[in-house]
C-alpha cells in the first residue's frame, strides 16, 4: 500500500466513524411536558375564577341594583360607548364585581332629570338616581383600563353605604366634557335643593 492509499482509508474510516444517526424525538417526555403545561393553565384559570368569585362573595352586602323608573323624563344627554367597570370610589384598582358591576360590556348612558340609566346589552343594567350622583370627572383609568389623560369618563355615586366609581368610554370622546358639566351640574343643584 502506498502512503497515499493509507491517508486515503484513514480519512473514510474517521468520516464514517462521525456519522452518526439523528436523535430520535423522545415523544412521552415531549407529552409529559404538555400535559404538565396545560394542567398547570387550567389551575391558574380556575384560581382566577375563584378569585372573582371570592370578591363577589366579600362584596355580598352591597344591595341589589336599582332599575330605571317607568317615566325617567326627557333625556338631556345620550352617549355609546363602553363600560368599563366599578370601583371603590378614590381606589381605582379595588373593582367592585357584584351584582355583574365587573364585567366589561358596551353601555348605552341616558341622563335625564331622574338620573343616570345604564343599559348594558349582555350585562346586568341599573339606574343611578340623581340623589345619589356624587361627581363626574374625566380621568386615565379604572380597574386594569389604563386610557390616555382624560380619556375616561368616570361616574361616582352612593350605593347602599358605599361609594363606587364607574368608568365609562364614549364612542366619541369628545362627548365626555359635555357629560362631566351636565353631570356636575345636576349634582349641585340637587345638593343646592337639599
Amino acid at each position: 500500500m502506498t502512503p497515499a492509499t493509507v491517508l486515503a482509508a484513514g480519512l473514510t474510516t474517521g468520516l464514517a466513524a462521525e456519522k452518526k444517526s439523528a436523535e430520535v424525538t423522545d415523544w412521552a417526555a415531549r407529552a409529559g411536558w404538555l400535559v404538565g403545561l396545560a394542567l398547570f393553565i387550567a389551575l391558574v384559570y380556575w384560581l382566577m375564577r375563584e378569585g372573582w368569585k371570592w370578591r363577589g362573595t366579600l362584596q355580598g352586602d352591597l344591595p341589589e341594583l336599582l332599575t330605571a323608573p317607568e317615566e325617567p323624563g326627557e333625556a338631556k344627554l345620550t352617549m355609546s360607548g363602553r363600560y368599563h367597570g366599578s370601583t371603590t370610589a378614590g381606589q381605582w384598582l379595588d373593582r367592585i364585581v357584584a351584582h355583574g358591576l365587573g364585567t366589561r360590556s358596551r353601555v348605552e348612558l341616558t341622563l335625564s332629570e331622574a338620573g343616570l340609566d345604564v343599559v348594558r346589552p349582555g350585562a346586568t343594567d341599573f339606574f343611578v338616581p340623581v340623589a345619589q350622583l356624587r361627581e363626574a370627572r374625566l380621568d386615565k383609568g379604572i380597574a386594569g383600563k389604563v386610557l390616555t389623560e382624560g380619556g375616561l369618563l368616570v361616574v361616582t355615586w352612593a350605593h347602599g353605604e358605599r361609594l363606587i366609581d364607574s368608568g365609562f368610554r364614549s364612542d366619541r370622546a369628545a362627548e365626555h366634557t359635555e357629560w362631566v358639566e351636565a353631570l356636575n351640574h345636576m349634582i349641585n343643584k340637587t345638593e343646592g335643593a337639599r
